[in-house]
């Protein structure tokens, strides 16, 4: 094997890749030993990975948003960003929009689509992203966003969720429709938030809950769920009015279920292969 790796380089061969290079040259420029010049090296390609190779389909966009769990008052420079996949273009659905409302309302229309999109990627869209994805002002933006909430629609933006003030966040507000009895596709058309934002609000609370139910602390419920102390205060209060009403869908949520249960009901209830139920 030495005989072979010194009669044809191999060795030298592989280090004449554009892998390679790039350590050398980080090793180099920034004076780092070669295990921390790779270090950097994979970190830095996994940057590549999130934020510059991104595949996207027709209509589609990639757009640097600020993360949704940054806090306000921090300076935008040193917020943590995603990149996400926006639907800038649906034409089937964008058309009908122009067709029924004219252009206000196709504006209005991808509005509630891109903030919805970003959010289920758990990125926030400000006003100033949204006036140069819609190629309009942020004033045109915001007035959009009031008459939508006028008509009973929530629009999630950065500016949103950081000027709630102390009323009831979103969240809180979307679980109480779901334990009032609302659908997920009526709350998807009411607050503007996919099924999918849903069930995630629903297994927080979930957790949150159970945690409450076992006796645990607010503070150690905030470690533990790594939740705001103000949400769980929110969480714990929902809890506790719905379990007063002995809430169906609250009861069934935070009932474990046996192993097994499931496909018991699903071997009652399915008919048997091949013929009619016997009793």
């Amino acid at each position: 094997m030495n005989y072979i790796d010194t009669d044809y380089g191999i060795k030298r061969l592989e280090s004449k890749t554009a892998r390679n290079a790039i350590i050398q040259k980080l090793a180099s420029d920034f004076n780092l030993t070669p295990i921390i010049a790779e270090a950097f090296y994979q970190q830095f390609s996994l940057y590549f990975e999130q934020h510059a190779n991104i595949k996207l389909s027709d209509g589609q966009i990639a757009y640097e948003a600020v993360a949704a769990d940054e806090p306000a008052g921090k300076h935008i420079r040193l917020t943590r960003k995603i990149t996400i996949k926006l639907n800038l273009i649906q034409l089937n659905t964008d058309l009908n929009a122009l067709a029924q409302f004219g252009l206000a309302g196709l504006r209005r229309h991808r509005l509630m689509r891109l903030t919805k999109q970003a959010y289920d990627q758990n990125a926030l869209l400000s006003y100033e992203d949204l006036a140069m994805l819609l190629t309009t002002s942020p004033s045109t933006v915001k007035r959009d966003i009031q008459l939508l909430k006028k008509q009973g629609l929530f629009i999630m933006t950065r500016g949103t969720k950081h000027d709630m003030g102390p009323g009831l966040s979103h969240k809180t507000i979307i679980l109480d429709l779901y334990f009032n009895g609302y659908t997920f596709s009526e709350i998807e058309q009411k607050t503007n938030h996919s099924e999918t934002s849903v069930k995630r609000y629903l297994a927080d609370f979930t957790q949150v809950a159970t945690l409450y139910k076992q006796g645990f602390s607010h503070s150690q419920i905030r470690m533990i769920a790594k939740k705001s102390d103000r949400l769980v205060r929110e969480y714990i209060q929902l809890y506790q009015n719905f379990e007063k009403q002995d809430n169906e869908r609250l009861v069934k949520l935070l009932t474990p279920q046996k192993p097994g249960t499931e496909a018991k009901k699903k071997s009652v209830t399915q008919p048997l292969s091949g013929g009619a139920i016997h009793e």
